[in-house]
């Protein structure tokens, strides 16, 4: 166990991470009346500290566990004063913020130590949906520590942090596997597998990017989240890096880039199903979610994972009243037996639910192409989405012309002197005649065609016409 004077320099102490956190001179102690010890960095309580605080002026209330006592295991008093942080928060109507480093349950203690999970996991549920739940994990978190976060709308690492439900040594008993913590749960674990949205390379950084999470949320389900002056974007054209050749790829954060504010995306899960992107950014000043095919992997298709990801990402806007903005250029889903094998079937109508059922203002932009299943499942006309734009060379339908005059005409085609150029001719034509975005505007599928230099205004305008449209609900946003 490292003492206070033996933490590396960007290693804070429970009550210096809540301080980063929040304003300066905003900090104060919440005394729970089950405080069993005086710790030596000032923090008050049994392994924890809770405290009230501002953040950008708003109040919020924050805990931070303490590795220095006791490893920072969980007792009862230490997890009655996450309790009664949680329970605060709930009747406020505020943000709460948890440090978490704990090394599980104590046990000295036995069943009051898993009692205490118990409690502070029904006190996370009791505020899904209710107010904006961030847990920053900044040490090893085992055991029961391991489910407070992943009940919570956003988790970050440190560099140095682990999480795993049983740690290296019981691994090594039972399965006689050599892992050590990093390779068990840290966050090149969790970054790819979608328990952690971000990782930071120190505390402090770790603290400021929880007040950049809430600095795009609500205080609270049912209110607006709060609006910035406007920031013009970089300056380049929004379809500056979309090549020409649909089958080349591009980075499709360029394009959202191009048309948010700054150019600033705080994109979450960037190592998980990379296939899909999804980021806050500000819009006209407005907080949104940005939901966009990525064809720099897998050429942009769906598959179970990405759509799993894009509906949670979804279900977290909607509850807390962010316009979702979706950037299309997809193939279609993935193919093959692993798809089928692995649910994509289950995980994309978790997609198709997620946008159906959103209540707030949705925005949807084809860039290049939408197809099949695809097409629907990205926020279509057909699922309620309030406006839908196309770029001038955008193609939708079933699926690539290549592709489908290679099942319908496949028999001309090989008759022909030179198969491969008459599937490329005959390829052209279905083209013009079923996937042009003319005959998909004539259809009702999409409302415009809007020139790449006009996307963000347009996308601005829609938002000031649906402002005050579909006010966000409570429910639970369990991270599932």
């Amino acid at each position: 166990m490292l003492k206070l004077a033996e933490r590396p320099a960007e290693q804070l102490s429970a009550l210096e991470r809540l301080e980063v956190l929040c304003d300066p001179g905003s900090l104060s102690l919440v005394r729970t009346g089950v405080v069993s010890r005086k710790l030596a960095d000032g923090a008050a309580g049994d392994g924890v500290l809770g405290a009230a605080g501002r953040i950008d002026g708003r109040p919020v209330y924050a805990f931070a566990q303490d590795p220095s006592f006791a490893g920072g295991s969980l007792g009862a008093a230490h997890a009655e004063t996450i309790c009664q942080v949680l329970r605060l928060a709930g009747r406020a109507r505020v943000p709460a913020v948890g440090f978490v480093a704990s090394a599980g349950a104590r046990l000295q203690e036995g069943l009051d130590a898993l009692n205490g999970y118990g409690r502070i996991f029904r006190e996370h549920v009791a505020l899904s949906g209710l107010v904006p739940q961030v847990s920053v994990v900044a040490g090893v978190s085992a055991g029961g520590g391991s489910y407070g976060p992943a009940l919570t709308d956003h988790v970050v690492m440190t560099r140095d942090a682990a999480m795993f439900l049983t740690g290296p040594g019981v691994v090594r008993e039972v399965l006689g596997e050599e892992v050590d913590a990093a390779g068990l749960g840290g966050p090149r674990v969790h970054e790819r597998n979608g328990v952690c949205d971000l990782v930071a390379q120190t505390d402090a950084d770790a603290a400021w990017l929880a007040r950049d999470l809430l600095d795009y949320l609500p205080h609270r389900a049912g209110e607006r989240p709060p609006r910035w002056p406007v920031v013009d974007p970089p300056g380049h054209a929004p379809d500056a890096a979309v090549p020409d050749d649909p089958r080349k790829v591009y980075d499709v954060r360029d394009v959202a880039r191009a048309i948010v504010d700054g150019g600033r995306l705080l994109e979450l899960g960037e190592r998980w199903a990379r296939n899909v992107v999804t980021a806050y950014a500000r819009l006209d000043g407005r907080a949104v979610g940005i939901v966009a095919n990525q064809p720099r992997h897998l050429g942009g298709v769906l598959d179970s994972e990405s759509a799993a990801k894009a509906a949670r990402f979804i279900r977290t806007c909607d509850l807390f009243g962010l316009p979702l903005v979706v950037l299309v250029d997809t193939p279609g889903f993935l193919p093959g037996t692993k798809q089928e094998a692995d649910g994509v079937i289950r995980h994309g109508s978790k997609l198709v639910h997620a946008f159906a059922g959103a209540s707030v203002p949705r925005l949807t932009v084809v860039l290049r192409k939408a197809f099949g299943g695809a097409y629907i499942a990205m926020n279509s006309r057909e699922l309620g989405a309030d406006l839908v734009l196309a770029w001038p060379q955008a193609q939708l339908g079933v699926m690539g012309a290549e592709q489908a005059v290679g099942i319908v005409e496949r028999r001309a085609i090989a008759a022909a002197d030179d198969p491969v150029a008459e599937r490329r001719r005959r390829g052209a034509r279905y083209a013009a005649e079923h996937l042009s975005v003319a005959g998909a505007v004539r259809g009702g599928s999409i409302d415009e065609v809007v020139a790449p230099s006009d996307t963000r205004e347009r996308l601005a305008q829609a938002l000031t016409h649906l402002d005050g449209a579909g006010a966000p609900r409570p429910a639970r946003n369990v991270r599932l």
